[in-house]
């Protein structure tokens, strides 16, 4: 069967591989039918793993398809269903797990796309509990953006930050996947909604998703605008992913006992802290990593009822992902672009 693997750093190639055997004890051969890009693709394919990896490595880390086969012990999957993947593998033993928190695994072995190979191939076999199935009414492109798109997302915003009807937001980079799950998932529940952007084409956009106001970064410090819109009062929650080059600034933007939830650092991983600022003003700093399976559930089901909706910027074919990783690098997209594998 076909796969894109990294080859080397930069180095994606289209390649035969072997297709899976049958599905042993408890796991299920899944036929992809869609890849949604992320940024964590970006940085395997400039090198950046942050653990030992073998190349070459097939890229992708969040992905839909189709049961193929099942293995024993399978009984809540059929051939045929459409089911969304877990993006990493889990031990599925250790208390985390067995609470359903499985982006807290004691034991987990990596990263799929990243740490260990992706699912940017035909098939693949997978253990069945890392795979939740879809609801009627959304289809394998929607199901794909369920892991990461919008189950992180699910997971910052409610589970971490505990986001409440009423509140004031700002999220950033509200032309990325994750923005722009995030500007709807907030209004959807009835908050103001601040979202920075990189360019003034994105500003309608944006505002098209709900946000009740957009800010051009480049043009304007963010901090000030916003600091200004909210007559010096500051927000509520900042959705941070950007990291190095937006993390004072996201820092000023809160409100006294304001909570700062972050998932990422496209801009650099490591920044400076104003502790006096954090005690004075008794922030709450929050890590977020990965989701629960139990957001990718919830998250598909606003999907399938149309309070949400993927935003998709383009979809390429297995020849163009080259292109693709490029352009999200220097960030002209808005929304996700789609690998189909169908």
């Amino acid at each position: 069967m076909q796969a894109l693997q990294l080859i080397e750093d930069r180095r994606l190639e289209c390649v035969d591989v072997s297709a899976p055997e049958a599905p042993g004890l408890g796991e299920v051969t899944v036929r992809i039918g869609a890849v949604a890009l992320n940024h964590i693709d970006v940085w395997g394919w400039r090198g950046m793993a942050f653990a030992k990896r073998k190349l070459p490595l097939t890229i992708g880390a969040e992905a839909a398809g189709f049961v193929e086969a099942v293995g024993a012990g399978v009984g809540h999957l059929q051939p045929g269903q459409l089911v969304s993947i877990y993006g990493a593998r889990t031990c599925g033993l250790c208390k985390p797990c067995r609470e359903g928190r499985d982006n807290l695994c004691e034991h987990v072995s990596g990263v799929h796309g990243f740490h260990l190979d992706g699912f940017a191939c035909e098939k693949v076999n997978l253990p069945a509990r890392l795979l939740v199935p879809a609801p009627p009414g959304i289809d394998v492109v929607a199901a794909a953006v369920a892991p990461v798109t919008f189950g992180t997302v699910e997971h910052m915003l409610f589970d971490n930050a505990k986001l409440e009807p009423g509140e004031h937001i700002l999220i950033h980079a509200g032309g990325s996947g994750i923005g722009s799950a995030a500007i709807q998932l907030a209004k959807k529940l009835g908050c103001t909604v601040y979202t920075t952007v990189g360019s003034d084409d994105k500003i309608e956009p944006a505002l098209a998703l709900g946000a009740d106001h957009v800010i051009n970064y480049r043009k304007d410090r963010f901090e000030g605008v916003l600091r200004k819109l909210t007559k010096k009062r500051g927000v509520d929650v900042v959705f941070e992913h950007v990291g190095k080059d937006t993390w004072a600034g996201s820092m000023f933007s809160l409100k006294r006992g304001g909570r700062l939830v972050t998932c990422g650092s496209t801009s650099g991983v490591s920044t400076e802290i104003n502790l006096m600022m954090l005690f004075q003003q008794q922030l709450r700093l929050i890590g977020s990593f990965g989701c629960r399976r139990e957001n990718m559930a919830n998250a598909m089901l606003k999907l399938a009822a149309g309070q949400v909706r993927p935003v998709i910027d383009t979809e390429v074919a297995l020849s163009d992902i080259a292109t693709a990783l490029e352009r999200m690098e220097t960030r002209e997209v808005f929304g996700k672009i789609i690998l189909r594998m169908d």
